[in-house]
């Protein structure tokens, strides 16, 4: 099949769902299948292949490290006709997302959809009233959805909430495959002997965007309160990534009188990501922003236990208390420094745990989720050439499918504005119960 994916983020941004685009474009490939991606142009960004199609972007976006599309029609409608896809794979319901859904429509293809975030929770990136944005963006979302043939959750959690928000397109829950191989191979003492990590050292790692809605101010608070404890005594803590949250955490540990023991690793790519993983004895997770916990998965891959907050993406991984520990997702940064304190980190009981977290991540690995997400593009191509004939649209299909489309998603974010002001009339209305 000949597939076209649609994303507002690709690499270099580091990003879980740049990362998820690059893993499932390169599977399906393997599987031969001839995949595109769609995306922004991107500060570094230095492509070899025709495979990878940049539009025109402005940078840095409101202070951020996102790349937001300048839109220039007929740039991407050009590039489609001459490749001719049999399905469109959009990975955002905004910017490119609108983009994959015009070409969807014009072509007469199949429109895949993956939720891979929750929207609401970075509404803080945009300086507007935050509850009238959370309630727009996902009833905006939420439309999307329903627009598309088919619809992939990254987890259970997500799966749920989405239908439970009103989605009745059909929802198949595929994560993101990790590469087990790379991550169960990973060499440690590269990365301790660069930072200067005692090799005896515990280390309590971290990686990803540090940024503020990954719960990273009380992570870090967590973190630095176990350094204090006597069981803390001889570890460490390893944060890999970059992003706004560098220098606040940096403070927390300072104001803990433990920043000796914090060591900032930057961001890492390739053979760096894996002996990263491979320096840490215990994985931590705080965020409750997360639609799968991909980070986690590749943890456990290197035979890292995880402790975590119960929330979507991070309960979908950490099943059991043979793989780690799972708090409940109000505990107070005390508790989360206890359950690191009380978590065996030598001998066998440790090695049992370990052998347990890289036993679950197999359920997690690229071939296994490539092929599901093969299988779900297969039949709805299948259904779309039994009704349609396989015959492509005339031009005057296209054009009313253009018209219709972006009535669609007028009507849409018309109706998602409109919610959205309804909420803030019932937050000033003193008789609402929900206000």
């Amino acid at each position: 099949m000949r597939i076209v994916m649609f994303t507002n983020t690709y690499l270099p941004h580091v990003s879980g769902v740049a990362r998820s685009v690059k893993t499932f474009s390169d599977d399906l490939q393997t599987l031969g299948h001839e995949v595109h991606v769609v995306c922004p142009t991107f500060q570094g960004a230095t492509e070899s292949t025709d495979r990878i199609f940049r539009v025109p972007a402005i940078q840095n976006f409101n202070g951020s490290d996102f790349s937001v599309r300048i839109p220039l029609p007929g740039a991407i409608s050009r590039h489609l006709y001459e490749f001719n896809p049999d399905l469109i794979h959009s990975h955002h319901p905004f910017l490119l997302g609108d983009a994959a859904l015009r070409a969807a429509r014009e072509l007469g293809r199949p429109l895949v959809f993956t939720h891979h975030t929750m929207y609401e929770d970075y509404t803080h990136y945009v300086p507007v009233n935050q509850e009238r944005l959370r309630e727009f963006v996902i009833r905006l979302s939420t439309d999307y959805a329903n627009f598309c043939d088919h619809v992939i959750a990254p987890s259970e959690s997500v799966a749920e909430l989405l239908q439970q928000r009103g989605v009745e397109s059909p929802i198949t829950v595929i994560p993101t495959g990790i590469d087990l191989d790379v991550f169960s191979g990973g060499d440690g003492r590269t990365i301790r002997e660069e930072l200067g990590i005692p090799p005896a050292s515990k280390v309590i790692g971290h990686l990803g965007r540090l940024a503020p809605e990954k719960n990273l101010a009380y992570l870090a608070e967590a973190i630095a309160r176990y350094l204090c404890k006597e069981a803390g005594a001889g570890s460490c803590c390893l944060m890999v990534g970059s992003g706004p949250s560098e220098e606040p955490i940096a403070k927390i540990f300072q104001d803990r009188n433990v920043a000796d023991r914090l060591y900032m690793a930057g961001k890492r790519t390739g053979q760096e990501l894996a002996d990263a993983y491979a320096a840490m004895d215990l994985f931590a997770f705080a965020s409750k922003t997360e639609t799968q916990g991909m980070v986690l998965a590749e943890a456990m891959a290197a035979g890292k236990p995880v402790i975590a907050l119960d929330a979507p993406g991070a309960r979908e991984v950490v099943d059991s208390a043979e793989v780690g520990r799972l708090l409940p997702g109000d505990a107070d940064a005390d508790a989360f420094a206890d359950a690191i304190a009380n978590f065996p980190l030598a001998g066998d009981v440790y090695h049992k745990h370990s052998e347990a977290a890289a036993e679950r991540a197999r359920v997690f690995s690229r071939e296994h989720c490539s092929r599901r997400l093969a299988g779900v593009y297969e039949r709805l191509d299948r259904q779309s050439r039994r009704e349609t004939g396989d015959q492509r649209h005339s031009a005057w299909d296209s054009l009313l499918a253009r018209v219709q489309v972006e009535w669609e998603l007028l009507a849409a974010k018309t109706s998602a504005l409109v919610a959205a002001a309804e909420v803030k009339h019932a937050a000033r209305d003193p008789g609402n119960p929900w206000g």
